[in-house]
């Protein structure tokens, strides 16, 4: 675990939300979070999978993940235009977050 996550294990979730949302989360987290599903029930008391537990917590909209991949992509040109390279799916969830979901 890294240090943004110490002390905020919900956090983790929300970053991984994001980036399930825009395609990029990786195997090894998916399962991972799949697996845990059952401590996560216990440890905040609602029912369903990992994406759905964040859901219920922070109270998303329906078509939340499709306005989060909305804005990857239409950020995606932005940041090539301006860098000349490929968007890193992490830093921008982690900035998504931050940004809209302070902690």
């Amino acid at each position: 675990m890294t240090a943004r996550y110490e002390g905020k294990p919900f956090l983790r979730l929300l970053d991984s939300y994001v980036l399930d949302s825009i395609g990029a989360l990786d195997e090894a987290n998916s399962k991972w979070l799949t697996e845990a599903e059952p401590h996560f029930r216990a440890t905040y008391g609602e029912i369903g999978t990992w994406r759905e537990i964040v859901e219920k917590r922070m109270q998303f909209p329906d078509g939340m993940p499709r306005a989060i991949r909305e804005v990857w992509t239409k950020g995606q040109d932005r940041y090539r235009a301006q860098t000349g390279e490929e968007p890193d799916p992490i830093p921008f969830a982690i900035s998504f977050v931050d940004k809209n979901f302070p902690h």
